[in-house]
């Protein structure tokens, strides 16, 4: 099914609805489309940032083996 069949076949369904319902179902749906394009920015965000979550990870295991790492003081947070 394209992807225009299935915006068809949605409209169509939402059309066969009670005008109240309608309206409850488009405000989920932007709710939910709302989510979703939240959820992509996330994932751009850590795949563009993941070379330089690894460097940093291992800058800290290098440290840690050089013994130049100090443990966390909790109080200075």
């Amino acid at each position: 099914m394209t992807s225009t069949a299935a915006i068809m076949t949605v409209t169509k369904m939402l059309e066969s609805l009670p005008e109240s319902v309608q309206e409850q179902v488009v405000e989920h749906l932007r709710e939910y489309l709302a989510d979703l394009q939240d959820e992509l920015k996330w994932d751009n965000l850590f795949e563009r940032t993941q070379p330089q979550l690894v460097a940093a990870a291992r800058r800290a295991k290098q440290e840690i083996a050089q013994g130049l790492a100090q443990p966390m003081d909790y109080e200075r947070l």
